[in-house]
Order: structure tokens, then C-alpha cells, then sequence
């Protein structure tokens, strides 16, 4: 069965301070192996890899701010 690639694509948000914001639902595959299933219209995935749940953000990054340059 042919797919509509333009309907396949998602989009990924780069937020200034948090997480990569993805349109779902989505497949995140990591390192070690394992695949999460993520159902959601949009997953919050960890860029600073301070999450307990890592690589899903659970927003760890607001509990330390940057200093100004």
C-alpha cells in the first residue's frame, strides 16, 4: 500500500530553554535499545538529560537556570 509522504512527516520544535517538542503519536527508539511508545499528540523529548525519565522530558530543566553571558 503507498504511503502519502507528506502525511508521514512530523515536526520537531526546538524550545530556547526545555525540551524538542515532536508531533506524534511516535516510535522513540534508545541507545540501549529499548522502544517507547508514545501516543501522545506531542512528546516532550530531553535535550538537557537531566529527566528521570529520560530521553521523555519531565520538565527537570526548570530547576536550573542559566546564567546570563
Amino acid at each position: 500500500m503507498p504511503t502519502d509522504r507528506e502525511n508521514d512527516r512530523r515536526t520537531i520544535t526546538y524550545t530556547a530553554e526545555g525540551p524538542a517538542l515532536v508531533e506524534g503519536p511516535l516510535e522513540v527508539k534508545t541507545a540501549d535499545g529499548r522502544t517507547l511508545h508514545c501516543d501522545r499528540w506531542v512528546v516532550a523529548l530531553c535535550l538537557c538529560r537531566r529527566s528521570s525519565i529520560y530521553p521523555l522530558c519531565d520538565t527537570s530543566h526548570r530547576k536550573r537556570r542559566r546564567t546570563p553571558e
